[in-house]
């Protein structure tokens, strides 16, 4: 998928099966220090309320130290990941959707 070109349909569904063997969502960025965390590190919970704990904890590192959890870089990633979750998905959708629009439109209707 390194092209500039529009997307093709192998490519979107390669994204779709991607998205759809992750676990389940939503997903919810839990940041150290902005009142949604629970103290300690910044994770990612899966399916918040669930009976089950089920997180991802990621390390990033800069050069050869670990970025603090309270970094704004480690939030923003977290956050980004977290949401790809959820946004992904409905992007796959709206190409498609708008793909078949460009389609009609093509065909003359």
């Amino acid at each position: 998928m390194a092209s500039d070109g529009p997307l093709t349909e192998h490519e979107l569904t390669t994204i779709e099966r991607r998205a759809a063997a992750a676990a389940p969502g939503p997903w919810l960025a839990r940041l150290d220090g902005d009142g949604r965390g629970l103290g300690g590190e910044s994770f990612i919970q899966i399916q918040p309320g669930a009976e089950t704990d089920d997180e991802i904890h990621l390390r990033r590192y800069a050069g050869a130290g670990q970025v603090n959890s309270r970094d704004p870089r480690l939030h923003a990633d977290l956050e980004f990941i977290a949401a790809a979750r959820q946004d992904v998905p409905r992007l796959v959708a709206e190409v498609r959707r708008l793909q078949a629009v460009l389609d009609r439109r093509r065909g003359g209707w």
